[in-house]
């Protein structure tokens, strides 16, 4: 794959990447219960994510975030928002670091945003199934504990 170099700069410049998105989940106005918690144990996931953009094995770890972001009380739309903006810069980052702007570097950008895509869909699926887990459970204990 073409975007294999582009992934390569992703999972080396991980920090930089993670520090702008945490920056802007800190402006951003919608995102006030995720805002707490975002820049403490995110910088863990998104390393655990950038540093194996590749591996599918990350499933688990995103399941287990949407439990967090459920015990934290952090709306599910914020948890899913923050995902999002990730991704856009990752996606920034590259198109400011693309050296060459050929077809075949453009060809390479347009691959990885398709892939990147694909990857962020997995990890937001994840992320809300495990979510809607530590919400049914919830719900679990307060009927029995209600009966």
């Amino acid at each position: 794959m073409l975007s294999g170099q582009l992934v390569h700069q992703i999972e080396t410049h991980w920090n930089q990447i993670m520090a702008s998105a945490i920056e802007q989940v800190q402006r951003e106005p919608g995102l006030a219960h995720i805002r707490v918690h975002f820049p403490i144990d995110s910088e863990d996931w998104a390393q655990v994510m950038l540093q194996n953009l590749g591996h599918s094995e990350i499933a688990c770890k995103y399941e287990e975030l949407g439990r967090v972001r459920f015990e934290e009380d952090v709306p599910l739309h914020e948890s899913v928002q923050a995902l999002f903006i990730l991704r856009e810069k990752i996606l920034n980052y590259v198109q400011d670091h693309l050296m060459d702007k050929n077809t075949l570097a453009l060809y390479a950008e347009e691959e990885l945003d398709r892939r990147l895509g694909r990857f962020f869909d997995i990890l937001t699926i994840h992320m809300i199934r495990g979510y809607e887990a530590a919400l049914r459970e919830s719900l679990r204990h307060a009927t029995l504990a209600a009966g």
